[in-house]
């Protein structure tokens, strides 16, 4: 059973509410059976309640039980192999493919579409469940992702990700007009308290930055560049949300705005920057838009420059 410490930075947040938001994983009511069984301390001693409040410098330790072990078997499902050696795997996911198996998702996952390309030569950094995942995207948003087929890699990558060492670039489709060229929405994320499957810019969250320049301006809609400078849940989405522009189609964020016909957002991992972690060669990959968001581009209305 891993253990994880987390330090509060704020005074008066409750505890279960301050440890779900350091880890999106898992909701507040799990973290609220792990308190009350014991699993987490608060500077040693074992808290009488989820509710108690924290003191900025408390730490607070956590035994997260490991995940449940799930079958995962391969499954012969095509992938969009951008790039592949014997460290590393560039992907382009499709919209709508889940990237681990999940609670409603244990088959068609591209989990079960490495296990069948690579075999055996997948990484086990973050157990079986999410072999050669190092970083995800969401189900429906479409584009680049890397996989790591040892962990040596895997590490190392990780640890360039921690480091913002790895440039991730998104175009996504948001409502309404924006007007200024350019922007930056520097918000931090955690977990909701008011919908707890939801993300949102809250006090005490982790550091959130997300850069944005236009592309082209539509009637009702604006096509946007973004950059990740963090790699938060979420992140586009919430900050797109948070800024009164959330993402077309977005099924959690978006409201109930006219979803334009797409079975998800209109978000897609358009390329990826990093260092070969074994070579030291600086790689870049870029995709097409995939079809699903040309097509909605050619349903537009551009607005004259």
């Amino acid at each position: 059973m891993p253990e994880v410490t987390y330090i509060c930075n704020e005074n008066g947040i409750r505890l279960d509410v301050f440890i779900s938001g350091e880890n999106s994983e898992y909701s507040r009511s799990f973290f609220k059976q792990l308190i009350d069984s014991g699993k987490v301390t608060v500077n040693g001693d074992i808290p009488a309640k989820p509710g108690i409040k924290l003191n900025a410098g408390d730490s607070v330790l956590c035994s997260i039980p490991e995940p449940q072990v799930m079958d995962n078997r391969p499954q012969d499902i095509p992938l969009d192999i951008l790039y592949e050696d014997s460290d590393i795997l560039v992907i382009n996911k499709p919209q709508g493919m889940v990237v681990h198996p999940a609670a409603g998702h244990h088959e068609g996952t591209l989990v079960n579409a490495l296990l069948a390309h690579c075999g055996d030569e997948l990484s086990d950094i973050n157990g079986v469940i999410r072999p050669g995942i190092v970083h995800r995207i969401d189900k429906d948003t479409s584009g680049i992702m890397l996989a790591c087929k040892n962990n040596e890699t895997h590490l190392k990558l990780a640890d360039m990700l921690s480091r913002h060492e790895i440039v991730r670039q998104y175009r996504a489709l948001v409502y309404g007009v924006i007007a200024p060229d350019k922007g930056t929405v520097n918000a931090p994320i955690g977990r909701s308290d008011k919908d707890r499957k939801k993300m949102a810019v809250i006090k005490g969250g982790k550091p959130s930055v997300t850069h944005f320049e236009v592309v082209k301006r539509y009637c009702e809609v604006t096509d946007l560049s973004l950059l990740l400078e963090t790699g938060r849940t979420h992140q586009i989405r919430v900050h797109m949300s948070y800024i009164g522009h959330p993402v077309v189609g977005d099924p959690i964020y978006a409201g109930k705005r006219p979803d334009y016909g797409l079975e998800g957002q209109a978000l897609h991992s358009s390329s990826i920057t990093f260092t070969h972690p074994r070579t030291g060669e600086v790689m870049h990959f870029e995709t097409e838009l995939p079809e699903y968001y040309r097509n909605l581009l050619s349903g537009l209305t551009p607005i004259s420059d």
